[in-house]
């Protein structure tokens, strides 16, 4: 399986209508009409220790998914690929493995991302 890296989520996320890329934090964000649907998203402290992690194993991709148990049932699915910490509690947002994810399963991602993000107008220009 090919890895996935920033330079694919860049391309992925910028195909899509009415996306902007952004830095937030010091780290990318891509958003559509100003709001976030996948960002680059570096574990911290409190996460590590939720996870049981002394340091972060590899790259971390944040993407906004439709709801909670969205969230939950692809972390319980696919555990390889996506996990949620604490910080996210009542928010549908789920994080992922990017070194874990396929191309084909990432641009999934992005693209639910997006749907889950993009007001009805952007979502009628989607090619």
């Amino acid at each position: 399986m090919p890895e996935a890296d920033w330079d694919d989520v860049r391309r992925l996320a910028l195909a899509l209508p009415d996306t902007e890329e952004t830095v937030s934090r010091g780290s990318a964000f891509w958003r559509v009409h100003g709001k976030g649907f996948v960002w680059e998203r570096p574990l911290r402290k409190p996460d590590l220790a939720a996870l049981g992690l002394d340091e972060q194993p590899g790259r971390v991709l944040g993407a906004k998914v439709d709801d909670e148990a969205t969230k939950f049932a692809l972390a319980e699915n696919e555990p390889d690929v996506f996990f949620t910490t604490p910080h996210f509690d009542g928010y549908p947002s789920v994080l992922v493995w990017l070194d874990a994810v396929s191309l084909q399963r990432l641009g999934e991602i992005v693209t639910d991302a997006w749907l889950a993000t993009a007001p009805p107008s952007a979502r009628l220009d989607r090619p």
